[in-house]
Order: structure tokens, then C-alpha cells, then sequence
């Protein structure tokens, strides 16, 4: 594989499954679904400031951007082209990737009240939300 591979990706397919990959972690860390548990084995109190800067929504989005972006390299370079092979591919890179690295570096982190919770809860939403991402990328492919 090569950059040249960017050229022949589908970008609108990239922009939609950035958007929703982020979307996904607005409601995945909202205090209904795992916010109040995230907050607790975090030790801190994650609410949003009345007023939070730009950097409070465009970090988390451009890190998706960026996972989402390579997952469509590995998508165009391993031929992906069903939906069904985008959620094996979003699945694969989640749970090769995302998990060991969140699981790596949270369950060790001692700053934490319940650092495997902290790290579940991550690794999850990175797992389904890469899924989320490659079923769309593949759908488009």
C-alpha cells in the first residue's frame, strides 16, 4: 500500500462515517448511557463548562477523522466494498487496534478510581463506533 490510496478513496463516504463515528460518542458519553459510570471511574467531573471552546468538540472530532481515514485506506487496500465487509473491518480494526491500545493504556492508569471501567468504556465506544464507520464505508465503496 502507498499514499496514492487516498486518491481512490470515496470522501464523502469519510465525511459521513467522521460525522457519525463522533455523533455516536456524543450519545455513548452522554450521562443517560455511560456518562455517569464514565465519570466515576475517571475521577473527575467531565461536565461540560457552560461554555466550552472550540477544542471540546474538534480534538475528538479530528481524531476521528483520522481513525476513520485510515480504516478506509485498510478498507481500499484489502478491496471492501460490502457493508458487510466494512463492519468486519470496523470490527477488526476496533477490537485489534482501539481495544489493546485503550485497554493499554487506561487499566494501568492509577490516576483513576476504576481504571478497567475507564478503559471498557472507552475501548467500547471506539469498537462500535469503528464498526459504525467501516458498514459505512464499505456500504459506499
Amino acid at each position: 500500500m502507498n499514499l496514492s490510496v487516498l486518491g481512490d478513496l470515496n470522501w464523502p463516504a469519510v465525511v459521513v462515517a467522521t460525522i457519525a463515528y463522533f455523533a455516536l460518542g456524543m450519545v455513548w458519553y452522554a450521562e443517560y448511557a455511560f456518562g455517569r459510570a464514565y465519570q466515576r471511574s475517571s475521577g473527575q467531573d467531565l461536565s461540560p463548562p457552560e461554555r466550552p471552546g472550540a477544542a471540546v468538540y474538534a480534538i475528538p472530532l479530528l481524531t476521528c477523522f483520522v481513525i476513520t481515514l485510515t480504516t478506509a485506506m485498510v478498507g481500499r487496500a484489502s478491496d471492501t466494498d460490502t457493508i458487510m465487509e466494512g463492519l468486519l473491518l470496523g470490527l477488526v480494526v476496533g477490537i485489534g487496534i482501539a481495544l489493546p491500545v485503550r485497554f493499554v493504556t487506561g487499566a494501568y492508569d492509577m490516576t483513576k478510581p476504576a481504571p478497567i471501567t475507564f478503559a471498557a468504556i472507552g475501548a467500547g465506544y471506539h469498537i462500535v463506533g469503528l464498526t459504525l464507520a467501516g458498514a459505512i464505508l464499505g456500504q459506499w465503496n
